[in-house]
């Protein structure tokens, strides 16, 4: 499915191979890398290419990722879905230099809206590793509230690790829609 949306700040577009550059050099930085559960560390190119030749035409919505694209940087992170064994998961993830500045709040926020206005999907699960205060507030401003508590793999830091468990309902976005 290839789709482009707009927010003021940046682009969500489908990842290409001409990002595998950008986000190895992000991804190989253990302060980003360690909060996520499924991306090892180091992390290089090979393993750009890797995943982007996973992203192919025809993906459903709760398979789509998106390129997060400043003008003049390119590709500064990925936020899309995956399914996982309860439903489909948000993730993402952005490059060290650009936290901070409400972009990842922006962009989930953006892919969230356009997951839940083509899918008639009841709720989207998400989470965050028990040391990511950043990622919960992200969460918490679009409206994702803790269903509980796990343990999840995290490949970059060789264990697991206690994982908070997060959920956004339908009625809760349409909600806060309004």
């Amino acid at each position: 499915m290839s789709v482009t949306l707009t927010t003021p700040h940046l682009t969500l577009r489908e990842p290409t191979m001409d990002d595998a550059g950008n986000i190895a050099k992000y991804l190989n930085d253990f302060a980003v890398s360690g909060n996520l559960a499924r991306v090892p560390f180091p992390y290089g190119r090979a393993d750009a290419e890797a995943w982007l030749k996973t992203r192919r035409p025809g993906l459903t919505p709760a398979q789509t990722s998106f390129a997060i694209d400043i003008p003049a940087q390119g590709c500064v992170g990925v936020v899309g879905f995956h399914q996982g064994v309860n439903g489909t998961v948000l993730g993402y993830w952005l490059a060290r230099p650009f936290w901070g500045q409400g972009l990842m709040t922006e962009a989930a926020g953006t892919a969230v809206d356009w997951f839940f206005e083509r899918t008639d999907a009841n709720r989207i699960l998400s989470g965050l590793f028990h040391f990511n205060a950043a990622s919960l507030a992200v969460q918490e401003k679009l409206g994702f509230a803790v269903i509980g508590r796990s343990r999840l793999v995290c490949l970059a830091r060789g264990a697991e690790l206690e994982h908070i468990d997060t959920e956004l309902t339908r009625s809760v976005w349409k909600a806060r829609k309004t």
